[in-house]
């Protein structure tokens, strides 16, 4: 190649380094200022579409380098390369805005979707895996639609996807079932739930298969989804995460009870109004309850922010109310029985001084 070939091929190289240049420009400094702009406003799309999009950017000014760069580049006068290689181009720009489409549903879904739950986020990985699928397939087949007839392929899934279903059906009964749980929400990702074999924990992740639990002691329980579907479970988390619960107390039958309720009453609202865990300017109440064998007993109720925190609050309570009853003289009875001592009566002769022995226990 002589030199002067070499110089006609500058102009179509330059093309497109400039082109690549203006690109990763374009992603440094335009993007990260509409990252910064849409982190002020209050909705979520524009945020979706920047995350969604700015990796995508450098490509789609290198697919317009090349188209440039193939029309002024020193080909023959017959050569149709620069139009045989756009619809190529095309295919590929095609393919990635059905990328950047996916990523902008799924980061919508992540918006809408996402709690926290133990200082992390998370959002359904079946929701999101199967919206990224269905709009990759539909931009491939729009795609494969440009160059052939599609029909033929369209008949060909129709027929496969009966086979594997019929092979496929308990996979198919737990992904239709996730689809179920992750569209009606009785369970949310984050929300702490009980199943009706006693398993209790947050839901951290809602597959295609199953659905993980992490229980408070930090143990992963993966339960099916079409057996999750099946189970009588309790969500603590709705319709309200916020929880009322009562911390039971038997104080002794010689105690004024009207100083009881004082009391208690003033140490629960101190806990209710300082640990962390607790709702904020929610009364607490004192009711008694029954007379227990020992003691009187009363209920403390109490409101949590949620339900794995009673275990805290109910914590304080207890230490500031044993305090606050030492102090105040009320007495917290063990647990007694009284006996009472009685002359025997008639007994056959022999063992009236063991019955004058024996005790009576009331």
């Amino acid at each position: 190649m002589n030199l002067e070939a070499l110089k006609a091929w500058i102009e179509p190289a330059a093309i497109l380094a400039v082109a690549i240049v203006l690109g990763f420009l374009f992603k440094r400094f335009f993007v990260h200022r509409m990252t910064v702009l849409s982190q002020r406003t209050k909705t979520n799309l524009d945020d979706a579409l920047v995350q969604a999009s700015k990796s995508h950017i450098p490509f789609w000014f290198l697919l317009g380098g090349v188209s440039l760069a193939m029309r002024h580049a020193p080909l023959a006068p017959d050569s149709t390369l620069a139009v045989e290689v756009d619809p190529y181009l095309r295919d590929a720009l095609i393919l990635s805005l059905s990328l950047v489409t996916s990523n902008f549903v799924n980061g919508l879904i992540v918006a809408s979707t996402a709690r926290v739950a133990e200082g992390s986020i998370a959002s359904s990985s079946l929701l999101r895996n199967v919206a990224r699928g269905l709009i990759v397939v539909v931009g491939l087949l729009f795609i494969v639609h440009k160059h052939t007839d599609i029909t033929p392929i369209l008949g060909a899934l129709g027929i496969g996807s009966l086979a594997v279903a019929l092979a496929l059906q308990p996979t198919l009964s737990n992904l239709f079932a996730g689809l179920h749980i992750t569209l009606t929400r009785p369970m949310r990702i984050g929300d702490f739930v009980e199943l009706e074999n006693g398993t209790q924990g947050f839901i951290v992740d809602i597959g295609w298969r199953a659905t993980r639990l992490r229980e408070p002691a930090n143990d992963l329980v993966i339960v099916p989804n079409a057996r999750l579907v099946e189970m009588i479970a309790k969500n603590y988390s709705m319709p309200d995460p916020a929880q009322n619960f009562s911390v039971t107390v038997g104080v002794s039958y010689d105690s004024d009870l009207e100083r009881v309720e004082a009391v208690a009453l003033e140490v629960a609202r101190d806990v209710q109004e300082t640990v962390p865990e607790a709702v904020r300017g929610f009364a607490p109440a004192v009711r008694f309850t029954a007379f227990g064998p020992s003691s009187i007993d009363f209920l403390a109720v109490m409101r949590v922010r949620y339900y794995p925190d009673r275990g805290m609050l109910a914590h304080e309570f207890i230490k500031r109310l044993k305090a606050r009853f030492d102090h105040e003289g009320i007495e917290i009875p063990f647990p007694q029985q009284v006996v009472h001592q009685s002359e025997a009566r008639a007994q056959p002769k022999g063992r009236k001084e063991d019955a004058a022995r024996a005790p009576r226990v009331s």
